[in-house]
């Protein structure tokens, strides 16, 4: 049987659709899907192993949490390009070298979103200029103070919590 797709509401960030498909056990249901473009998001890491960070008011999370910088690839965008056009655009700061840590499904059991997650690293100051929907504050934090926020539960974001680990494991791996 293949499946079939009903096209429940198409917004600004997200389609909602109801797929009716066969699982690899033979079982035929209806799953709620969104479908999403994509992300990249950016560890900021400066020379003194200091690690760039945002406090965001997100609506959904009820409040201000703490985030890298992140945001939506524009069809067809490289997410390479988009890590670097998000830091300079959030956090005013531009990179000379992105490396890629990891490629994270957001939450695989509902929507195909993946986000990107990079290291940037030779960072100079270039120009911040936020969206008008985007309210911030940026955090500059030794990685370890960063790492420490994850385990008292203050950074609770996942993209950040796995760019985060990635770069603290990476580092100390290759000492």
């Amino acid at each position: 049987m293949g499946s079939m797709t009903r096209h429940i509401y198409a917004g600004k960030v997200v389609t909602l659709n109801i797929d009716t498909v066969q699982l690899p056990n033979g079982v035929t249901v209806d799953l709620e899907t969104i479908r999403h473009p994509g992300a990249a998001a950016v560890v900021p890491v400066k020379d003194d192993g200091t690690v760039v960070l945002i406090k965001q008011f997100r609506h959904a999370a009820g409040g201000f949490i703490y985030e890298i910088p992140a945001g939506k690839l524009h069809p067809g965008e490289d997410p390479l390009h988009c890590a670097s056009r998000e830091l300079e655009e959030e956090v005013g700061y531009r990179a000379s070298s992105f490396e890629l840590l990891s490629s994270i499904f957001t939450a695989p059991g509902f929507a195909d979103e993946v986000i990107h997650v990079y290291q940037a690293t030779g960072l100079t100051k270039g120009l911040q200029q936020l969206d008008r929907d985007e309210v911030l504050d940026v955090i500059e934090m030794p990685l370890a103070e960063a790492v420490g926020k994850i385990a008292d539960g203050t950074i609770r974001d996942a993209k950040t919590i796995v760019g985060l680990q990635a770069v603290y494991l990476k580092t100390h791996r290759q000492k």
